[in-house]
């Protein structure tokens, strides 16, 4: 934890905030957005993936804006430990945009998406909030272009995961494979004629079968599993 203005306290509604990024003024500029929501408080920050796994068990906040690339433990194996955790908090990977291969792998450890680390005020709280709503507030074709670029590396066996496909019905494979192909929920629908809320059904129970955490996961499965492949 660093030096610095107290933190206001929560109040009983707001969600609870930790920072953890290696450049203070990364912090402070993240604090400055966070802090100046009535629903959100910044509880804490960190400077390095120790700091932040000792914050959070202290701390316990809903949310860690998490940075990839710190020195001593960075933020992958800090994801990985924390999204292990049974009431672990959600994680937002705060990353450069460029899309490296730490921002891919943190996602497959139980991230929950990405924060552009100069995107604006706006942007940052509509993506914080919705993460802590339990929604992926990632561009399905950022995704994409994500999984494409770094599913090679992926270590898991991809005869393993082909084999857990058959737990889905053919419709449930239908809606991961325009998933993985970037459609959102209406447009999956238009294309298989039925209801959003049929879709949203089908996406839960994929989820569910495969024991993803959510959309991100999904698209991730879908490639590393066969099902749709680099270039479809």
């Amino acid at each position: 934890m660093s030096g610095r203005t107290p933190t206001p306290a929560p109040t009983a509604s707001s969600s609870r905030v930790l920072i953890c990024d290696d450049q203070q003024l990364i912090r402070m500029g993240l604090r400055m957005v966070i802090d100046s929501q009535p629903d959100l408080t910044v509880v804490g920050e960190a400077a390095d993936g120790d700091a932040a796994i000792a914050s959070v068990a202290a701390l316990e906040p809903d949310l860690v804006l998490m940075d990839v690339r710190m020195p001593g433990l960075d933020g992958l194996a800090a994801t990985e430990h924390l999204c292990a955790q049974p009431d672990g908090p959600q994680i937002l990977v705060v990353t450069t945009f460029d899309l490296d291969e730490y921002a891919y792998a943190a996602l497959r450890a139980g991230a929950s998406g990405f924060l552009v680390k100069d995107a604006p005020a706006e942007e940052i709280l509509v993506t914080v909030r919705a993460v802590l709503r339990g929604e992926v507030m990632v561009a399905p074709s950022l995704t994409r272009r994500l999984v494409e670029r770094f599913v090679l590396q992926a270590p898991a066996s991809a005869a393993a995961q082909h084999n857990r496909l058959a737990a889905l019905t053919e419709r449930e494979r239908e809606v991961l494979a325009l998933v993985a192909k970037g459609l959102a929920n209406g447009e999956i629908a238009d294309r298989l004629f039925v209801g959003e809320t049929t879709v949203k059904t089908h996406l839960g129970r994929v989820l569910t079968k495969l024991g993803l955490r959510d959309r991100i996961h999904a698209v991730i499965f879908a490639y590393e599993s066969g099902l749709i492949r680099v270039g479809d």
